[in-house]
């Protein structure tokens, strides 16, 4: 079952339709989307990986303009739009250290966290509600969003065939790291 879903998921990346899904992952997944875009870019570029800089540019450019929307969600929309996203994740106390550690660290929470497996929204709407200013919240997004896509794609650009081969011969291990990944980057965001 996992290698038919792997193989539609480079089939529908090479469809003329991707490059939009993936702006529109990227952007979701910035602000309340619980799926991460790298399950659509790292299939678009082995694909594609002629178009891996184009991939991770559009990754990043949509996750940064997503993180303006949690960043808005947190600072003005709090209560009505923020908290169920927080209590979907029964995260309300994390949200809380959150906010007080951008009050003591600032960029350095956005640059550190925005590469790490922990939902970047919570990160942005956390931003948001910290009421953290937005110019270097949106110039650390940019940087650290596009670190992530960028060597993600440097890697798989690089390394394409070799890695395509070692996700195909070992589907569930893949599979089951990702999701180790994954819900880690959730509980550390519980512990912070």
């Amino acid at each position: 079952m996992l290698n038919r879903l792997y193989q539609r998921a480079i089939q529908l990346a090479g469809s003329r339709f991707a490059t939009i899904w993936l702006a529109c992952i990227a952007f979701a997944e910035a602000s309340f989307f619980p799926i991460p875009p790298d399950i659509l870019l790292c299939p678009m570029i082995l694909a594609k990986r002629e178009k891996a800089w184009y991939y991770a540019t559009i990754c990043t450019i949509f996750s940064v303009l997503g993180g303006l929307l949690g960043w808005v969600i947190g600072a003005f929309l709090l209560e009505y739009l923020a908290m169920p996203i927080v209590h979907f994740y029964h995260a309300e106390q994390q949200l809380i250290n959150l906010q007080e550690k951008f009050k003591a660290y600032g960029v350095w929470i956005i640059l550190i966290k925005g590469l790490t497996p922990i939902p970047y929204k919570f990160v942005t709407i956390a931003s948001g509600a910290a009421h953290f200013s937005l110019v270097p919240f949106m110039i650390a997004s940019l940087v650290t969003r596009g670190v992530r896509f960028f060597a993600e794609a440097a890697l798989l650009y690089k390394f394409g065939p070799p890695i395509q081969d070692f996700v195909e011969k070992r589907m569930i291990w893949v599979a089951t790291a990702f999701c180790i990944l994954l819900l880690g980057g959730l509980l550390a965001f519980k512990y912070i």
